[in-house]
Order: structure tokens, then sequence, then C-alpha cells
């Protein structure tokens, strides 16, 4: 158990058991069935991309914004990479601020019409500055994610989606128009929207959006297998352009590292950086290329290959039932007392099913370390992993409990107890899933 030695774990298995899977019910001694493997992204191309938008805005004005030379050219240029790479593409065209807008649309032959995953990000800048972390960072990364797909032939089983957005910097108008110009039985196609919006932020932080559970569960056990904490994503909430696709029911999640806030001194002692902004050159003429961290944009840009791999082979709908979850971090202390996170769970009639799903994601560097025990509300308690898994990095499983005797309502409680010394971890997420 050496900790000055991080050990990366995939955990592709596990991560196709909660990701595809919705959380349904493997036991705690079976293997899940596995995923597809999505491809390392290139930093490289990603940044060239970065650098080939830059020198769009420097060639018109500093910037990419809506009705202006710059933006319309950054449209032609993320379209000609993806015609050449086979893609379906099509423009969207929509009128506000007293200019023409657009909407790059591209569709990836194949898959089920009927079941569509979407990745997003907007491509428009403020009028003040070329716009290259917000939002190149994220249409950059989508567009090598999608070029990654030709290269690799994939045929996944959810048919794939890619838009770039225009005027999201005045108000989402792209997406909006978009989404509300889709008859509701298009809309009812689209399974999944995952949106990507500044993602390469010098000073970064590593946040997840929670609004539908797969999805986020997606990204949050993916960043668990590299060792990197996430937080949930506030500053943006609703503020970017996921929220149409919310408003009209269909799950969404994402993927941002921070903009005007200020990162704390607790964000700096789990991320490293600054107690500054997070971007300092938000919405400023400095966000150039000058402006991105490195190692934030390439895990990212990973992160997004692997969810629209991972989420266009399965299901991104949330299991049937009721999900009760917890994703507050729990410290786990090395080598001492227990620790408890909780879920309280109401509105659920008479007693808990004989297969209750206990979604358990556990980022830790030593899991045999490790006593995992479900704790009812009467104080009764289950046993899910007895320093099990040797010298395995984390626990990111769905285990199935008996738990017929036990009156469904009440405070759960995912109990953890550190009982060896050097490694240590935190209780990422515990969740409960009723059927």
């Amino acid at each position: 158990m050496n900790l000055s030695v991080p050990r990366r774990v995939t955990a592709v298995a596990a991560l196709a058991a909660l990701a595809l899977g919705g959380l349904t019910g493997t036991s705690a001694t079976a293997r899940p069935a596995e995923a597809a493997a999505a491809p390392d992204i290139s930093l490289t191309a990603v940044k060239q991309h970065l650098t080939d938008l830059q020198s769009i805005a420097t060639a018109n004005g500093g910037n990419r914004a809506h009705g202006r030379a710059g933006y319309k050219a950054s449209i032609d240029f993320v379209k000609a990479k993806l015609d050449a790479a086979g893609y379906t593409t099509s423009l969207q065209t929509f009128t506000t601020s007293g200019a023409t807008g657009y909407n790059l649309i591209a569709d990836w032959p194949g898959g089920d019409p009927n079941q569509v995953l979407m990745a997003g990000s907007h491509l428009d800048s403020v009028s003040s500055g070329p716009g290259i972390n917000d939002n190149g960072s994220g249409s950059a990364a989508i567009l090598e994610t999608a070029l990654a797909v030709s290269r690799a032939g994939y045929q996944p089983s959810k048919h794939l989606r890619f838009a770039w957005w225009g005027a999201e910097e005045l108000g989402l108008v792209g997406s909006k128009y978009y989404v509300n110009n889709l008859p509701s039985t298009e809309r009812s196609k689209i399974k999944g929207y995952l949106n990507f919006d500044m993602i390469g932020s010098p000073n970064p932080g590593y946040f997840v959006y929670d609004d539908d559970p797969t999805i986020e569960q997606t990204f949050k056990s993916y960043f668990a297998g590299l060792g990197v904490p996430t937080e949930i994503e506030t500053e943006g909430d609703g503020r970017s352009d996921h929220a149409p696709f919310k408003s009209a029911g269909v799950p969404v999640g994402g993927l941002f590292t921070g903009a005007s806030r200020v990162k704390t001194s607790a964000q700096v002692s789990k991320w490293g950086g600054t107690a500054t902004a997070f971007d300092r050159c938000y919405h400023s003429s400095c966000d150039t290329t000058a402006n991105i961290n490195d190692t934030a944009l390439d895990r990212n840009s990973d992160a997004v290959a692997h969810a629209i791999w991972t989420l266009s082979a399965g299901s991104t709908t949330p299991p049937p039932g009721k999900v009760f979850e917890n994703t507050a971090d729990v410290s786990i202390p090395d080598n001492g007392a227990a620790v408890t996170s909780t879920v309280n769970v109401t509105g659920v009639t008479g007693n808990a099913p004989s297969n209750l799903s206990v979604g358990v994601d556990i980022v830790h560097t030593y899991r045999g370390d490790l006593v995992v025990d479900l704790v009812a509300p009467d104080g009764s308690v289950y046993s899910l992993s007895n320093r099990a898994g040797g010298s395995a990095d984390n626990i990111v499983q769905t285990f199935t409990v008996n738990a017929s005797s036990e009156v469904a309502n009440g405070a759960w409680k995912l109990r953890v107890q550190d009982r060896a010394t050097y490694d240590t971890g935190y209780v990422n997420g515990f969740k409960l899933t009723f059927p």
C-alpha cells in the first residue's frame, strides 16, 4: 500500500453496471457486464481546434460573437470537419438581435432513431473576446469526440447527434429555438442531452451537473476512476444550453470547470490552483488560447468520449421506481472510526423490497481496507463488502440486498470504516433504488 504511487482505475465493468444498467440490481459477487471502451481523445487535436478558432477570431475583429463574421466562420469550420468525416450536417437558422444566427446539427448514421443521445456546446463568444475557454473548449472537445466516432467506425445502439449552438451568450437563443421547434414526437426520442460549457478553465474545478442521476453517475464514476474528486455544478445551473432540454423533459447532464466564482480554500486543497476566480478571463479579451488548463481540458475531453460511448450503448433513462440519493462527499479517516452517508426514504408504502438496489461510489486507494455496510432505519446491518478486493482502488458497484423485513421509509445509512493504515479516500455517493 504505497500512497505515493496512485493507481489509475478504468472501472469499465463497474461503470457499465451503474450507467448502462441504471443502478438496477447486480449481486454483491456478480461481475458486471463490460461496456465498449471509449478511445483516448488527443489533447493535441483538441488544442489544434482551439488554435483554429483563435485564428478565426483574430481574423474577424477579435471575437466569434453572434451576428459577427467570426461566428459564421466558426460554424463553417466545424461543419467542414464533420462533412469530411461522414456526418449528415444541417444548419438551422434563426433571427435574434437583428442578425441571423446558426445552429449546426450533425447526425452520425445508424443507431436506433427512436433512441437519440445528443451532445452539444455553444460555439459563440461574447463580443469582447475570442471565447476560447467560453466556449471553444466544449466545442472543440465534442468536435474531436465526433471525429473519433468516425475514425472508430463506431456503431452504437443509440443514434448519435452532436450540436453547436448559436447565440447562447444572448440568452440560450439557439438551443431554445431548436428545442421549441422540435415536434413533441421528436423531442421524446432524445433520451439524453450532454452539455459542455467551459471545460478548460485556467484555475479549474471539476463540476458535474446533477440533473439526471444516470448521466451524473456516469461522469462522477469516470472521475472517481481517475482519483479526481468532483462537486455538483451550481455556478452556471440553468444558465447554459441544457436548460431548454431539461424544461422539455429531456434527461440532461454535463461538465463545467468554473467561471467568475472564486475557488474556495477547500477547493484549492482538493484540486490545487489558487483562491482566485476559476477563470479570470471570463467574458474578457484575454480568453485566448493562453487561457486554458491543459490537464482539465484533457480530462474533460476524455470524459466527454467516455460518456458518449457508455450512454449510447445502453439506456440513459433513470431506473423505474423511486431513487433516493446522497451525493455529498464524506471523508473516510485512515484506520479510524466509521462514517456514514444517509438517504431519507419517504413516500414508499410498506416494507423495502427483496431486491433493494444499493449503489455505492467510494473513492479509495486500497479497497481491501474497507468494511462497508448498509444500515436500515431500525439499525439492522447488511454487509456489502468486508475488506474485499485486495489492492484495487475504489468501490463503484451496485449491490442487491434482501431488505423485505425492513420498513421502507426512514433514514438508511451507508456505513464505511477503514481498518488499516496508509490509504485514504471518501464516499462520493450513495443511492437506493426501490423497484
